[in-house]
């Protein structure tokens, strides 16, 4: 039998836990299935429970949540044997929308049964790990005060990103991809593996998990006024082929600036280890991904 462990953020609520379990039971009968479930304690915890799966032959580990908990059990994934699986039960679902995951619970469960598998890429950012973007610009920025919010979802990080807009100051960054220097001032820096940002918000259509390149995406300064156009251009996958966006592709890329101050990846906040620089680099076909085709 199929050793499966399910690792669940319980964000999501007893009444939703109760469905899921029964949904569960469904997919993935006993007489055929090792079904156990595991749920995050703390900071780090995915990891540890992934690593501890790859230990104890788990075929797959079922990652329930948003991005940050993917990404928190991809950690304990990479470089094994062990394939991931999604239930995108997150906000924004950003790896999933990009994979076409279906966000809804059954729909995602049948993909576990037919088990189609292939190795995606993984990005690191200053060794943070990354499967859809990094960044040091305004949403970065964005992530950090985000953390310290009570109030989650697209409401909070709208309410945040108007509250905090006018008084963003985008900085000079020197960038090299693969050798290449570009100097330049930037409102979003980002560094996408995948498409998606998440709420289906696109910076870097073209984007892959598969084609073992990471994608710069510079934004200069804009004003408020371009708000509007800038997120119908992302929501509709066309922003790159505007004036919004300049877009790169590369496989190492050195961010560095004198007031480089934040880092997110993949939405989450995370501390600087090197003054003024972010290094950046792709682990090609680094996870086993149970996926949509």
């Amino acid at each position: 039998m199929k050793k499966i462990l399910f690792i669940i953020n319980r964000k999501a609520g007893t009444d939703r836990e109760k469905r899921l379990e029964s949904a569960i039971s469904r997919h993935l009968p006993a007489d055929q299935y090792d079904v156990s479930t595991a749920y995050l304690a703390y900071l780090g915890h995915g990891a540890d429970l992934a690593r501890e799966a790859v230990q104890n032959g788990v075929h797959t580990v079922v990652a329930v949540g948003g991005d940050g908990s993917i990404n928190e059990i991809a950690q304990g994934l990479v470089g094994s044997s062990t394939a991931m699986a999604i239930l995108p039960l997150g906000s924004g679902n950003g790896l999933a929308r990009a994979l076409k995951i279906p966000l809804d619970v059954n729909k995602a469960l049948s993909l576990i049964v037919t088990n189609k598998q292939r190795a995606i890429d993984v990005g690191y950012a200053n060794e943070h790990l990354f499967l859809s973007n990094a960044g040091v610009g305004f949403d970065a920025l964005i992530a950090e005060q985000f953390r310290h919010n009570t109030k989650r979802g697209l409401s909070g990080y709208a309410k945040l990103v108007l509250k905090s807009f006018n008084t963003y100051q985008p900085a000079e960054y020197r960038i090299d991809i693969d050798g290449e220097i570009l100097q330049t001032k930037a409102f979003l820096l980002t560094v996408a593996n995948g498409n998606q940002f998440g709420y289906e918000f696109k910076l870097a259509p073209k984007a892959s998990v598969f084609d073992g390149r990471l994608d710069l995406c510079v934004m200069p300064p804009v004003g408020i006024l371009s708000l509007l156009p800038v997120s119908v251009f992302s929501l509709m996958g066309n922003i790159d082929q505007t004036r919004y966006l300049k877009h790169y592709t590369g496989k190492d890329i050195t961010i560095s600036s004198q007031e480089l101050q934040y880092l997110q990846v993949d939405g989450d906040a995370v501390p600087l280890t090197e003054n003024g620089v972010v290094r950046i680099r792709i682990q090609p076909e680094a996870i086993q991904l149970v996926v949509n085709e």
